[in-house]
């Protein structure tokens, strides 16, 4: 969702230029964070405003991160490109904003590529240069009421994306609609060319290029597939291969806002075949990447070495039914952890999973294993000095078709819970926040966020916690649900339970997190 502020935020973009460059020392880190609710292990601004992941892309050794950022507010306003790079995908070094809002309006979301054969002449040196494109959303052009005031621009960097110059003009202009947005560009070694997958209103129009610079429209998809309850952003089109196979299929990943499974924004997905020109799926009912409340506008990096291989993937933790309200206050918004998708085989139905990267093993610390082989009720695990709101746990569950829910319980002196269960009455996984602290801050905040799931005998569970977000991989990653929430005080109990009869407990492991603020 990318709002207007109405004339407050086009005086603001009007003079923003020279403010906003003096602002921006505020992202390099300046050390530990200490604050109420700032998250340990995942990747948030040092201060201010985020939302959407732009532009990833892995050159020369790192992994590059911008993101949307507003780096004089702690909510929207005229958007800029953070920057952040990392050589492991988990430790992450701030650098100043990449780019800044000029004449043509503000840097909204979009996609950066390494051009290896320098396709554009935009190198020097021999070297190739990284390249993004982006769209402009021109406020003026919004706000008296025009319908072209979204274009798609560009520009280059020769020193790995440390400088950027811009293109002295649009590269794809607007052909009258509205919602014109979020290209994500990549270089399709079967067509040698680029292919642009551009969100517009309710469909993806797709682009082909062979320099970056001139574009042609060559497909559509989607005006009558998939869910429709808002409008359509940040797409991405990609090859995976099926896990246990060498067969590939195409996959399209589409945000939408609002029109999630739980009210707000959230991430759809297709699976089908890309002919060169448009992509056709094969799938007939609407998927979910994610199906908690809070994973938004994903989309995966460019240029991972073959040799490498993984898709990863890393989204915006919030939803905007109330992202800029929730209780942080120097800063808002986080990236979720970063993961790797995989297409596998379900039940006769081909699905898109998601496992955390293996990188952030890293970061574990103490081990726990507590002794307890069988639930029945509620028991509490003794979990020592390790702190539940900076691990990583991980429990197997062998249950009876008569087992009720069972699962974790997560919760504190003030009696606030957070709740991660299955239900076998049901077929359900779900994330109960509705006690799980503040929420008055939205009517939409305290819910219990459910998704159909056929568990076998055994259901896996991998949580990951920290202070503010909870983020669970079912059965290796073939469901998921991502939700954060805000306890008066931190949790430090950990319980787990079964509301029928017991449940075996086949494996139970708690390790505690490092932090990645140095």
């Amino acid at each position: 969702m990318k709002i207007i502020i109405g004339l407050l935020a086009i005086l603001t973009f009007c003079g923003c230029s020279q403010q906003s460059k003096d602002t921006a020392k505020q992202v390099i880190s300046t050390g530990a964070k200490t604050e109420k609710y700032r998250l340990q292990y995942h990747f948030t601004p040092d201060s201010m405003w985020m939302n959407d992941p732009n532009g990833m892309v892995f050159n020369d050794g790192e992994y590059h991160l911008f993101y949307q950022y507003y780096p004089d507010s702690t909510v929207w306003g005229p958007m800029h490109w953070g920057h952040a790079v990392s050589e492991d995908i988990v430790n992450w070094k701030h650098l100043p904003v990449a780019l800044y809002p000029d004449d043509y309006g503000y840097i909204f979301s979009g996609s950066a590529v390494v051009d290896k054969n320098n396709t554009s002449g935009l190198g020097k040196d021999g070297k190739a240069p990284m390249v993004a494109i982006f769209t402009y959303h021109d406020p003026l052009g919004a706000e008296k009421g025009a319908v072209d005031y979204q274009t798609q621009g560009l520009a280059y960097s020769n020193d790995n994306g440390r400088t950027w110059e811009k293109y002295p003009e649009p590269v794809l202009k607007n052909p009258g609609i509205a919602d014109f947005r979020d290209p994500k560009v990549n270089w399709i070694d079967k067509y040698s060319k680029w292919v642009m997958a551009l969100a517009v209103q309710d469909h993806i129009e797709f682009y082909a290029s062979h320099n970056l610079l001139d574009w042609e429209k060559t497909g559509e998809f989607g005006r009558n597939a998939g869910a429709h309850g808002g409008v359509w952003e940040c797409p991405d089109l990609f090859p995976l291969e099926i896990d246990g196979s060498n067969d590939t299929k195409w996959i399209l990943l589409v945000s939408i806002n609002p029109g999630g499974p739980h009210g707000g924004s959230a991430t759809q997905y297709f699976i089908g075949d890309f002919d060169g020109h448009t992509f056709k799926s094969s799938q007939e009912k609407t998927k979910w990447l994610d199906h908690g409340s809070d994973n938004y506008a994903g989309v995966t990096w460019n240029g991972i070495p073959d040799s490498d291989g993984r898709r990863l993937f890393i989204g915006w933790m919030s939803n905007w039914l109330y992202a800029q309200q929730v209780p942080t206050e120097r800063w808002r918004s986080a990236m979720t952890i970063p993961r790797q998708l995989h297409l596998r085989l379900l039940n006769n139905d081909y699905i898109l999973a998601s496992t955390p990267v293996k990188e952030l093993k890293t970061l574990r610390r103490k081990k726990l294993t507590p002794l307890v082989s069988e639930v029945s009720g509620y028991t509490l695990i003794p979990i020592a000095d390790i702190s539940v709101m900076q691990s990583e746990m991980q429990f197997i569950f062998n249950f009876e078709k008569e087992a009720g829910d069972f699962g974790l319980q997560l919760s504190n002196k003030n009696g606030e819970k957070l709740k991660i269960a299955y239900s076998v009455d049901k077929s359900e996984l779900y994330i109960d926040r509705s006690e799980a602290g503040t929420a008055g801050f939205s009517d939409d905040f305290a819910a219990v966020h459910r998704t159909a799931f056929k568990a076998t005998e055994n259901l896996k569970l991998h949580v990951f916690v920290d202070k503010a977000s909870v983020e669970v991989f079912a059965d290796n990653g073939n469901a998921v649900l991502t939700d954060i929430f805000f306890p008066g005080v931190d949790y430090n109990k950990v319980e787990l339970f079964s509301t029928k009869g017991s449940t075996k407990i086949l494996d139970a492991t708690i390790w505690q997190l490092a932090s990645i603020w140095k």
